[in-house]
């Protein structure tokens, strides 16, 4: 193989010197030589903010070369010598750029915010120029061109197809003029939605409700009450009580809080979040749609939306709307049911008004304990958090034969992070490295998410590079009094966020491309959506679900309770999740070539869907961060339910042989886990279930009835 790689120690020369001057020489940049930790951990306490910068002119300096080598190349184009070495290219710029990337989202700080303006705009300059290259893309089109006749194994061709339509899907086939417009574009939707997040972040972190009569307390939990007067005593507050957007906060206030004054102002503060003033993210989403626009344009496409979902499973934007309207329709009739049991109550208790958003959270839970005598916030004595980490790992071990051990030693981000050596529980063999990091703070961005450090492929020796998987969460922080204790949505979060990780963890894909959760983007869902169901399951419940207090185990009586309240509530967590996705499609419908009126539009899609008052879309545009802080999710947020659609049908094989079925977990993992983005991903899902799925499974686990068949009109209105 004709490669001309660029040795670590000369790149080194290269990118070390700002970082050197500024050390007195006593400083090496870490990225730019060979991680000496435990399974190539990066050294995080060894990274300063003048690494980034350098690393990454390093990392693109080699990987530059890299590429003009293959491109040089004079043999004739073959998997190894062009997609497998595309593939192995950029190992600096791999980890300068998890590690950044990781770092930003959940460790951010002003230094950091400096460095990202500069950062990602030069990662975007050179992801184009790579994507433009017109002596890679040849090599890449000879090889799609003669795919059939290559003696290509299953998952080359796959490799080979995916990444000749990555090529044309980034502009590859545009004219010089076109490509240099396409440039632009991509640089100035990358300076957008850096700006978007920037706005996001500050304004959640602007907002804060302070309470100074105890009074106003009235119904939240002790430990939500504990924890905002720790973040009042941190403010210069004490003997305050101060609640924030995070949700920790937040949502304990909308569920328990009697102060309906009280519970207004935080729905209002949350569902107007970055919407006016200095952070104001309305402009930012007009310059977004209209640049989306530009793009999908240029590369033929008639839409951002039809641009975005050429690329999955639903292949069309009409098709992921026909889902989303069949569970639509059956959640509204849901929620107005729902809607019905809370305003018999606000009447028998007196209450003189009609049911609004901010009324939906705490009359539920009145709901639920009046159906069912359950009472979320007694619940979560048995779901501390480290016991709830007890489940997800007993999951894992019964399922997979895995086992977690912990490395107190490890080099992490933060102090709160914890890391582990996961292993074959039989073997011993050393199968991933995997990190959490749970609790809330000012420099993480909000919600749960999982990610890399490292990924995992094969080596030409056959040995294989193991991955480094991190989750990361905002759930419910401990106390002086209590330790971390998690509602049944944080635990379910835990489980899913936890079941990414596994997507990560168990790969044996043997190509970086291919790797984990490297597959479609409505496929990524399925492990982790599949392993909430184990959450609740009552053999697994009676193993980690322990009083915190006491050690008793979660009583049988009340795990019957959870059984039947599972499904509660579920018409309001079903529309307000299929409301969000149908807005994130009617935004890529458009073509707007000025200014909308966000906050009209908004109003015309809930008024097209026929959203019920008493609820709003999950995600307000302003901080919908799915769509908006990157084109990730975007025309895309339908995927939670797509994948859905898979994971039900797929767990109740589980349910039909055992949940903790050996044969069953073996065919999940082969066929779905280990497999990564290396076989269709329909196929994968036929090879586990034995059929194609159906929207019937979703809505029996939602406790939804299920519509007739018939053709699903999409929102098309004037």
């Amino acid at each position: 193989m004709n490669k001309r790689i660029i040795p670590l120690a000369a790149l080194a020369m290269m990118a070390g010197g700002s970082a050197v001057a500024q050390s007195n020489d006593t400083h090496r940049n870490p990225f730019l030589s060979p991680y000496t930790t435990p399974y190539q951990i990066p050294p995080f306490e060894q990274i300063t903010y003048d690494d980034y910068l350098p690393a990454l002119e390093a990392g693109i300096t080699q990987a530059k070369a890299n590429i003009e080598a293959i491109v040089n190349n004079p043999a004739t184009p073959t998997f190894d010598n062009t997609i497998l070495a595309l593939d192995r290219s950029s190992d600096i710029l791999d980890k300068v750029v998890y590690v950044f990337s990781a770092l930003d989202e959940s460790n951010n700080s002003p230094e950091m915010v400096a460095i990202a303006e500069k950062f990602y705009p030069r990662y975007s300059q050179y992801s184009d120029e790579v994507s433009m290259n017109p002596g890679l893309f040849k090599r890449v089109k000879y090889l799609y061109d003669n795919r059939d006749k290559l003696g290509l194994a299953d998952d080359q061709k796959l490799a080979v197809e995916k990444s000749y339509k990555d090529f044309t899907r980034n502009g590859a086939l545009l004219s010089t003029e076109k490509q240099e417009e396409l440039k632009k574009l991509n640089t100035e939707l990358t300076d957008l939605y850096l700006q978007f997040n920037k706005n996001l972040l500050a304004a959640t972190n602007a907002f804060s409700i302070v309470v100074d009569d105890a009074k106003r307390l009235s119904g939240l939990p002790q430990s939500s009450i504990d924890v905002a007067a720790e973040e009042a005593a941190g403010r210069g507050l004490k003997g305050k009580w101060v609640f924030t957007l995070h949700a920790p906060s937040r949502l304990p206030l909308l569920q328990y809080a009697d102060d309906r004054d009280l519970r207004q102002q935080m729905y209002r503060g949350y569902t107007s979040l970055a919407s006016s003033g200095q952070y104001d993210n309305k402009p930012i989403i007009n310059k977004i749609l209209q640049a989306r626009a530009k793009k999908a344009h240029l590369l033929g496409f008639p839409d951002f939306g039809s641009y975005m979902t050429d690329n999955v499973m639903a292949k069309t934007v009409n098709a992921a709307e026909d889902l989303l309207m069949q569970i639509w329709r059956p959640a509204v009739k849901r929620v107005q049911r729902e809607v019905a049991e809370m305003q018999q109550i606000v009447n028998d208790e007196g209450g003189n008004f009609k049911i609004a958003p901010w009324d939906y959270y705490y009359y539920a839970e009145k709901v639920r304990k009046k159906k069912y005598d359950l009472d979320e916030n007694q619940v979560r004595r048995y779901f501390a958090l480290d016991s709830v980490r007890k489940g997800i790992f007993t999951m894992a071990e019964r399922l997979y034969n895995i086992r977690f051990t912990e490395m107190p030693d490890a080099p992490k981000y933060y102090p709160e992070v914890k890391v582990y050596d996961v292993t074959d529980a039989g073997t011993g063999e050393h199968i991933a490295v995997f990190m959490t990091d749970y609790f809330p703070r000012a420099s993480k961005r909000q919600g749960a998410w999982m990610s890399e450090f490292k990924g995992s492929w094969i080596n030409d020796d056959g040995t294989a590079d193991r991955p480094i998987i991190f989750n990361v969460g905002n759930f419910s922080k401990p106390t002086a009094d209590a330790p971390s204790l998690l509602t049944l949505d944080e635990v379910e979060t835990m489980f899913h966020e936890f079941g990414h990780g596994l997507h990560g963890m168990l790969s044996r894909a043997r190509y970086k491309c291919q790797s984990g959760t490297n597959v479609d983007r409505d496929f990524v869902e399925l492990p982790s959506q599949i392993h909430e169901h184990w959450a609740m399951d009552p053999e697994l419940l009676r193993i980690y679900a322990h009083d915190y207090q006491t050690g008793e185990v979660i009583p049988d009586a009340l795990i019957e309770k959870l059984e039947k309240a599972s499904t509660h509530n579920q018409g309001f967590a079903t529309a307000e999740l299929a409301g969000a996705a149908l807005l994130d499609l009617q935004y890529g419908k458009l073509n707007p070539t000025s200014d909308i009126d966000i906050a009209a539009f908004e109003q015309k899609v809930a008024k097209d869907l026929g959203m019920p008052d008493e609820l709003t879309f999950r995600y307000r545009s302003t901080y919908f961060k799915h769509i908006f802080g990157s084109d990730g999710y975007a025309s895309g947020y339908y995927t939670y339910l797509w994948a859905e659609v898979l994971d039900t049908d797929g767990f109740e094989l589980f349910k039909e042989k055992g949940v903790f079925d050996p044969a069953t977990a073996k065919s999940f993992r082969e066929n779905i886990l280990e497999k990564g983005g290396s076989v269709d991903p329909m196929q994968l899902f036929i090879n586990f279930r034995g059929h194609k799925p159906g929207v019937d499974a979703l809505l029996r686990n939602r406790g939804l009835e299920t519509p007739e068949k018939h053709n699903v009109p999409s929102l098309n209105k004037d």
